[in-house]
């Protein structure tokens, strides 16, 4: 059924090819420019299509079933991008940054995987607000990364290293979401555990 929350989901998933188009190439800063504006929209729209559902009472299968696909495929499309290009490079711990978004990866293979398989028992794995606390670290974390790219020269000293702003906000706080992340997909795992002869 295509109702407005649904074209709105379905419009994030159609985006993502334009969002990496937009990341691949690092020194371009106006196109990362470019791509945190529709990062942004599209994290707009991940709100609206969620509440406008639910206020209009027009939730239905289809958007039960696109809606968190369309967020782990941006997810993953960005992170993979950022990565591909060097932006989870950071100070102090070079290349070991990637570890951050691969546990987020990994996290949401598992879970997506968890809700397959307790779908037919008829478990619901509600979301958690420690959850909902690792998706904004997840959003603000990417988009302060895209950002970085954006304005390479907002820099700032600290001692004799220099670092770009929003790149270590991102970095930080993909830190975060990576240890929210672990915390979460315990809880998860610990319910699906119950119903695993």
């Amino acid at each position: 059924m295509l109702n407005l929350p649904n074209i709105l989901t379905l419009s994030r998933i159609v985006t993502i090819p334009l969002l990496v188009a937009l990341l691949w190439w690092p020194s371009w800063a106006f196109g990362y420019l470019l791509a945190f504006a529709l990062y942004c929209l599209m994290g707009v729209t991940d709100y609206f299509d969620g509440y406008l559902a639910r206020a209009s009472g027009t939730v239905s299968k289809l958007g039960v079933f696109l809606d968190p696909i369309a967020d782990k495929i941006m997810v993953a499309a960005v992170i993979l991008v950022l990565t591909a290009q060097g932006w989870l490079r950071g100070p102090v711990a070079g290349d070991f940054h990637v570890i951050a978004g691969l546990v987020i990866l990994m996290r949401e293979i598992a879970v997506s995987g968890l809700r397959e398989f307790l779908g037919p028992l008829q478990v619901s794995v509600p979301v958690s607000k420690l959850a909902k606390w690792k998706t904004a670290a997840q959003m603000i974390s990417l988009g302060a990364l895209i950002l970085g790219g954006a304005l390479p020269g907002w820099m700032m000293a600290f001692g004799d290293t220099s670092f770009n702003v929003p790149h270590l906000v991102g970095i930080v706080t993909l830190w975060t979401a990576a240890v929210l992340t672990v915390i979460t997909g315990w809880d998860y795992l610990r319910v699906g555990i119950k119903h695993m002869d």
